[in-house]
């Protein structure tokens, strides 16, 4: 493959890659929306699909590099902001007197505030965790067993993310013992999505730059 040929296949990738993290960000703050029940712990169903959000980050910067991969945690962090905004103005919209569904509409996607801006909180500062561990991990320790490194950065993102979104939406709201249930429920279930999605990281190739 000559070097134009790989730089497209570089650049197409990274296309790939990008969107699937903030299309993944979006679903997941779109699916926060329904809470569940598993194993008897209360998440919310957006918690099956957020924890890929730190190994696609991984995937960027792997391919990208560490610039990419900050810029695309503040991108999506506007769009999901920008989403939510969205969904406040359409539910403000007045209604087609022939459409029923107004108040359905606004009970579900009218966003709560104090909760969006913790989800965003958490995104960001997480996420931006997240990208310096990779790095010191990449430049510092080794650039062999990739699982590895997706492994250790996000064991120490994902109790980050879990602990601002908790006490940052419910803090206050609830007594402690709950908070911490909500904490410890999205650690377990984030913990074990990003298990399942250890070895996306040799989805995409090695760039030098970390």
């Amino acid at each position: 493959m000559g070097n134009s040929e790989r730089i497209v296949s570089l650049s197409v990738t990274g296309i790939w890659v990008v969107a699937a993290y903030v299309a993944a960000q979006m679903m997941a703050d779109v699916l926060s929306l329904k809470i569940a029940t598993v194993a008897g712990l209360s998440v919310d169903a957006g918690t099956f699909i957020y924890p890929f959000t730190f190994t696609l980050r991984d995937l960027v910067h792997k391919l990208l590099g560490r610039s990419a991969a900050r810029a695309v945690i503040l991108a999506a962090a506007a769009i999901n902001l920008m989403m939510a905004a969205l969904f406040r103005f359409a539910a403000w919209l007045p209604p087609d007197p022939t459409w029923p569904l107004q108040r359905e509409f606004s009970a579900l996607l009218t966003p709560v505030w104090r909760i969006v801006i913790a989800s965003i909180a958490a995104e960001i500062f997480s996420e931006f965790a997240d990208t310096e561990i990779y790095h010191l991990w990449v430049t510092r320790v080794t650039r062999r067993f990739q699982w590895a490194r997706v492994l250790i950065s996000n064991s120490l993102s994902v109790p980050l993310d879990s602990l601002i979104f908790a006490w940052g939406a419910f803090g206050g709201q609830y007594v402690s013992a709950t908070v911490w249930s909500i904490f410890l429920s999205n650690v377990i279930v984030k913990g074990a999505v990003t298990l399942v999605s250890l070895p996306g990281i040799y989805l995409v190739p090695e760039t030098r730059e970390a």
